[in-house]
């Protein structure tokens, strides 16, 4: 499934297009998809305005005057396309980004009004139907079972205290596994999991008991600096993600370090790059410049 730069992107590029527009319909193609009534869907949704987009870790959250909220969650095949104006698209890349819509894949629709430009559209396609919308009152977002287990964000304020403290209640995990659990910090993925360590020189399968805070911090900071490339290239180049002008983004090409680089030189020390298994993913690491260090007692 996309990660958390993917999802910021397709979130900035759609708080450009839909915030101050008013939902005047809403057309469910899939009920599993958008699990709501009909008289849910008429008070709170359709005349009412979008005031905002947001995101948390991984998921989509629009705002509604009406005091509720739409969570979205993409998963492995979702995808929100917007045509009006202009033609945007974020999400699993397939013929839907520029092919006539509603189309098999299209779960819900959204119609919304425009500016100077007339009517808009919405769609949520999911080819796999993993993903989903939710309807949940604004106020109540945040206590969601699974956003309220979250750790911090990392690109927002300052997570190191937080991350520290969560960190420290996996100590006899491999670390890889403790920065992929999303209630230790939020949003990071096995692509960035993987360029944060490979950036503070540490192997994946150390016990986080034997990694020092110093340690930790660089961790997040690698992490976090790993994001920030990602956003200003748009995202990674997977085939399951493009990002939000409908483009693949191209993180992969530009600055990833190890990730999917296996037999290639290590850009730091020249050694070559392997792919082993930890915590049951593939993981990517430089066995000179990251070492396995020993096992504590």
């Amino acid at each position: 499934m996309p990660e958390l730069p993917e999802v910021e992107t397709v979130r900035r590029g759609l708080e450009n297009l839909i915030v101050g527009r008013k939902i005047l319909n809403v057309d469910i193609l899939n009920p599993k998809s958008f699990l709501v009534s009909a008289s849910e869907i008429e008070e709170f949704v359709v005349d009412a305005e979008i005031i905002a987009v947001r995101r948390r870790a991984k998921v989509l959250i629009i705002d509604l005057s009406s005091n509720y909220s739409l969570v979205i969650h993409l998963k492995m095949t979702g995808q929100i396309v917007f045509r009006g104006s202009e033609n945007w698209g974020g999400g699993h890349p397939n013929d839907s980004f520029v092919g006539d819509l509603p189309d098999r894949s299209t779960r819900v629709e959204f119609e919304l009004n425009g500016s100077a430009d007339g009517l808009s559209k919405l769609f949520f396609n999911d080819q796999r139907k993993f993903g989903w919308i939710k309807l949940i009152p604004t106020l109540a977002v945040e206590k969601m079972e699974f956003i309220a287990k979250l750790g911090p964000e990392p690109l927002i304020g300052n997570p190191e205290t937080e991350f520290l403290t969560r960190v420290r209640r996996r100590n006899n995990s491999a670390v890889k596994a403790a920065i992929l659990d999303q209630s230790v910090i939020a949003g990071i993925g096995n692509i960035y999991a993987d360029e944060a360590l490979w950036g503070a020189k540490i192997h994946p399968a150390t016990r986080v008991r034997d990694i020092s805070d110093e340690q930790l911090r660089e961790i997040l900071q690698s992490a976090i600096d790993a994001m920030n490339k990602s956003l200003s290239a748009g995202g990674s180049t997977m085939k399951t993600y493009v990002n939000a002008d409908g483009k693949k983004g191209n993180y992969l090409d530009l600055f990833a370090n190890v990730f999917r680089r296996d037999g290639a030189s290590c850009p730091r020390c020249g050694a070559i790059i392997t792919k082993i298994r930890i915590a049951g993913r593939g993981t990517h690491v430089c066995l000179k410049c990251q070492k396995l260090r020993a096992k504590s007692q």
